[in-house]
C-alpha cells in the first residue's frame, strides 16, 4: 500500500465562502457558531484535496501594529482558549463528506503575538511567567483536546527561536504536556535559523531543529537535503528521525488517508459556496459587528424614510472586505454595503469620495450628496493588504485622504455614521468624538455588506464585542484591560513629591484606551443587578459559583455577552488588575430578565509562582459581573486553604 499524502493550506478564514477575518469572529464571542464556521472551511476544504489546515492562530496579540493580530481572538488568554478550542473542534469534524478526516494546526508556538514593537517576525522577550500564564494556555488547551499538529513560530524567545527551542519544544511540549502530534516548521522558520544567527548554514539549522523537535521542515530542504547526511555522521540519533517519521505516520492514519485513499473530484462541484455556507457567513458577519457608539440613537435607521447618503472608499468595494489570507475566493461573490443598502428601499446617494490610499479626492462630490441627504453612512478604514503577515504599520489612523473626507462630511452637520472595516483596532480618536454612531465591521467576508445593513436598520440587533483594545494613540500601545497595578498606580493618590503626585501615567493622555476589551453597545438596555457570591469561601478544590441578574429594560430582543472578572488582591507575585475568567451569551426579549449562574473552577484562577509551578493561592479576591471590562457589579470571596 502506497503512503498518502498530507496536503495542507492556509485556510484561515475559510476558503471560497470566507467569514469575517478571525479577530472579527472573535468579537461574535460565540464558540458555537465558530465551530460551525471552522466545520464549513473544512468541509469546503476537503472536498479540493485538503487534509491538513494550517490553523488556528491562536497567538494572544496586544500591539495593533501588529498586522496578524487580524488572524487571532484578541488578547485575552480565556478567551483565546475558548475560540482556540471551537476551531479546533470545526476542523477536526467526524463528519466530512471524503470520507477522512482534516488536522488542525495551531500556530504559531509560541509567543509570536508579543514581537517587538508589533513588528512582524521581530524578536520576543518574555519571562516565564507570562508566556506560561498568557501565552501557552490557548495552546495547552487546543493540543489536549486533539488537534494533530501544531507550527512553532518564526520568532526566538529570550534569544532562542521557536524552531529551534528544545525548552518549548521538548520540555514543555513532550515532557511536561505529554503531547505526541506532528510539529511542522512554519515556512522557511529552519532556514531562516541562519539569519537569525544560531546556525551558520542549513545543513546546522537542520540538525538545531531536529535535535529540538520538530517533526517537519515546511519549505527550507534542510531536511531533504541535510538529514540524512546528519544520521550517518552520527551528529543526529536516527531514533529521532524514526519518532518524527512515526507521528507523521500516525497522523495520516488517525485522518483515515490510508483508508480514503481515492478522491472524489466531483464533490466541489455542490460544496463550495453551498447555500447554507454563505447564510452561516452572513450570521458569522451579523454577530461579529461591534456598535461602539449610537448617540441620539441615530440609529437604527428608517427604511424608506430617510435619505442617505453613502460615502466612502470601502462602500461599493469588494475585494479589500475579504481581508487577508482569501486566496481561494473571488471578490464578485462579496456583497457590498451598497448592496445590503439596496435591499431596505433606501434612498441613497453614493460617492466614493477617496481611495483608501493615495491623495486622490473628490470632496466636492462627497460634500454635496452629504447636503442633499437626511444621514450620512461614511464606510472607511483599511484595504486587505494593510493586515496581516508582513503587514505591521506604525501610524494607525485613516491611510490615505480618508481624514479629510471625514472632516469634511463633519462640517456638513448632517448626522454622522461612520462604519469602520479593518483588520486590527485603528487610533481613531476624532472620529469616535465627532461621529454621531460608530460601527465596527472588520473586514467582514462575502456578506459583510449585508451584515452592516441588517444592523444599520435594524434587522439584526448588534450584539458584538471587542476582543481588543482600541488604543486612544500609538503610544499607548501595547495597551490591553489585563495590566498590572505597579507600584504606583494611575489610580489612587500616588507618590507624593514636592506636591505632586507620581503616578504611572502620561502627561499627554489618558492610561485608559478608547474602547476597551469586552465593550459593545446594542439597541436594547441591559441593566445588571442583584449580585450573589454564593461561596463566600470556597477552597482550592472548590467551585466559585457567582450569580446576577441582567434584564432587558427595552422594547426590543436583544442579546448580551455576559462577562465574569476576577482580581487576586494579594499574591507572591504581581497579579493583574482584572481577568476575564467566564462569559455567557445571552438572548433576553424585551423586558425579560434573567438569572446569570457562574460555575467557575477555583483552580481556573491560579498562576506560575516564584518556583514557576502553577497554584492557587489562599487568600482574598474581587469579582465582578458586568458588560464589558471596564464596567460591572462588584463582590468579593475567600480562597481557602
Amino acid at each position: 500500500m502506497a503512503i498518502p499524502m498530507l496536503i495542507g493550506h492556509d485556510v484561515i478564514h475559510g476558503l471560497h465562502t470566507v467569514f469575517p477575518i478571525p479577530l472579527a469572529e472573535s468579537c461574535t464571542w460565540n464558540p458555537d457558531l465558530l465551530e460551525q464556521a471552522a466545520r464549513a472551511a473544512a468541509i469546503e476544504a476537503s472536498t479540493v484535496g485538503i487534509d491538513w489546515i494550517f490553523a488556528p492562530m491562536i497567538d494572544i496579540a496586544r500591539d495593533a501594529r501588529w498586522g496578524r493580530i487580524a488572524e487571532g481572538a484578541g488578547e485575552d488568554p480565556c478567551l483565546g482558549t475558548a475560540m482556540a478550542l471551537a476551531r479546533v473542534r470545526g476542523f477536526q469534524t467526524d463528519d466530512l463528506p471524503v470520507g477522512h478526516r482534516i488536522a488542525a494546526c495551531p500556530k504559531h508556538y509560541v509567543g509570536y503575538g508579543a514581537a517587538e514593537a508589533g513588528r512582524d517576525y521581530n524578536s520576543v522577550e518574555l519571562s516565564e511567567r507570562t508566556l506560561r500564564d498568557i501565552y501557552l494556555p490557548p495552546f495547552k488547551a487546543a493540543l489536549a483536546a486533539g488537534a494533530g499538529s501544531v507550527m512553532s513560530a518564526f520568532n526566538e524567545i529570550a534569544g532562542v527561536p521557536g524552531t529551534c527551542n528544545t525548552f518549548l519544544l521538548r520540555t514543555v511540549l513532550r515532557d511536561e504536556w505529554g503531547w505526541n502530534g506532528v510539529v511542522v516548521s512554519d515556512y522557511n522558520s529552519i532556514g531562516e535559523l541562519v539569519q537569525h544567527g544560531v546556525a551558520a548554514d542549513l545543513r546546522e539549522a537542520a540538525k538545531l531543529s531536529i535535535l529540538a523537535g520538530v517533526d517537519l521542515d515546511m519549505e527550507s530542504g534542510a531536511y531533504d537535503q541535510h538529514l540524512a547526511s546528519l544520521v550517518r555522521d552520527g551528529e543526529v540519533p536516527v531514533a529521532l528521525v524514526d519518532e518524527a517519521v512515526r507521528r507523521v505516520l500516525q497522523l495520516k492514519f488517525s485522518l483515515g488517508l490510508f483508508e480514503h485513499a481515492e478522491f472524489d473530484t466531483t464533490l466541489a462541484k455542490n460544496t463550495l459556496m453551498a447555500p447554507e455556507f454563505q447564510a452561516l457567513a452572513l450570521a458569522v458577519a451579523q454577530q461579529s459587528l461591534v456598535l461602539l457608539k449610537n448617540d441620539d440613537q441615530v440609529l437604527p435607521l428608517t427604511a424608506g424614510q430617510q435619505r442617505i447618503a453613502l460615502i466612502g472608499p470601502l462602500a461599493n468595494n469588494r475585494a479589500d472586505l475579504l481581508g487577508m489570507w482569501s486566496m481561494a475566493s473571488q471578490a464578485y461573490a462579496v456583497e457590498t454595503v451598497l448592496h445590503g443598502l439596496a435591499q431596505y428601499d433606501a434612498q441613497v446617494i453614493y460617492e466614493q469620495g477617496c481611495s483608501i490610499e493615495g491623495d486622490d479626492l473628490n470632496l466636492t462630490a462627497a460634500v454635496q450628496a452629504a447636503e442633499l441627504a437626511d444621514v450620512v453612512v461614511l464606510v472607511v478604514g483599511e484595504s486587505a493588504a494593510m493586515s496581516g503577515e508582513a503587514h505591521s504599520r506604525v501610524y494607525l489612523g485613516l491611510p490615505g485622504s480618508q481624514p479629510a473626507l471625514f472632516d469634511a462630511l463633519v462640517a456638513t452637520g448632517k448626522p454622522l455614521i461612520t462604519v469602520l472595516m479593518s483588520g486590527r483596532p485603528l487610533v481613531i480618536p476624532q472620529i469616535a468624538q465627532k461621529s454621531a454612531a460608530l460601527l465596527v465591521a472588520w473586514h467582514g467576508g462575502i456578506r459583510a455588506g449585508q451584515a452592516v445593513a441588517d444592523v444599520l436598520f435594524g434587522a439584526v440587533n448588534p450584539s458584538g464585542k471587542l476582543t481588543a483594545s482600541f488604543p486612544r494613540a500609538e503610544g499607548q500601545i501595547p495597551v490591553f484591560y489585563a495590566h498590572k497595578a505597579t507600584g504606583r498606580p494611575a489610580e489612587g493618590a500616588g507618590t507624593t513629591q514636592f506636591f505632586e503626585p507620581f503616578r504611572s501615567t502620561y502627561l499627554d493622555e489618558s492610561n485608559a484606551p478608547l474602547f476597551a476589551f469586552g465593550e459593545g453597545l446594542s439597541y436594547s438596555r441591559f441593566v445588571y443587578s442583584d449580585l450573589a457570591v454564593l461561596t463566600p469561601v470556597v477552597a482550592r478544590d472548590g467551585v466559585l459559583q457567582v450569580t446576577a441578574t441582567v434584564h432587558n429594560a427595552s422594547n426590543r430582543a436583544g442579546a448580551e455577552v455576559v462577562q465574569l472578572y476576577v482580581r487576586d488582591l494579594v499574591g507572591s507575585v504581581t497579579r493583574p488588575v482584572k481577568e476575564l475568567k467566564g462569559f455567557q451569551r445571552i438572548t433576553l426579549a424585551a423586558d425579560e430578565q434573567q438569572m446569570v449562574r457562574f460555575e467557575i473552577p477555583v483552580s481556573e484562577l491560579g498562576f506560575h509562582g516564584l518556583d514557576m509551578q502553577y497554584r492557587v493561592e489562599p487568600g482574598a479576591f474581587k469579582v465582578w459581573i458586568g458588560p464589558d471590562s471596564t464596567d460591572g457589579l462588584e463582590g468579593a470571596f475567600t480562597v481557602t486553604a
